[in-house]
């Protein structure tokens, strides 16, 4: 971060009834934890719906079915005291093995951690005042 480009990432928007997919992390710095859908960085002359295909494959070892586009936003935020700025895809999807839908809790592995994450109510996000980046899908989802 603070190369200041800005970053195309894709994210897949999963549902279990009304519980959304996300990751946990933290910010040290804002001492804050927060929650993101899964994805990541789209690559040069990668195609963002298979960029999300990927991610899965790398972060959950599961396959996406069913994937439409639903949306774009724009993220400028800090994390750990640096800035980034995101133009963010989003696409709703189905985990394509079922079973995924019996777990409570997967390891999401990233390129150098690994990291908890968990099926949440959406409305816990409001309720409890949990972050759910990036900002504005909260509004999205509930509109």
């Amino acid at each position: 971060m603070n190369d200041k480009r800005i970053r195309p990432i894709v994210l897949g928007i999963v549902w279990r009834g009304d519980e959304l997919l996300v990751f946990e992390n933290y910010d040290h710095v804002k001492d804050e934890t927060y929650y993101r859908p899964l994805g990541g960085g789209i690559e040069f002359g990668e195609r963002s719906q298979d960029a999300l295909l990927r991610e899965f494959r790398e972060e959950l070892d599961v396959e996406l079915v069913r994937v439409r586009y639903l949306a774009a936003l724009e993220n400028i935020y800090t994390r750990n005291s640096q800035i980034g700025h995101e133009i963010v895809l989003l696409y709703e999807a189905t985990l394509g093995d079922p079973s995924f839908y019996e777990r409570e809790v997967f390891e999401v592995h990233e390129e150098v951690e690994t990291l908890p994450a968990y099926w949440m109510p959406l409305h816990k996000f409001r309720a409890e005042n949990l972050p759910l980046y990036p900002d504005g899908l909260l509004e999205l989802l509930t509109q």
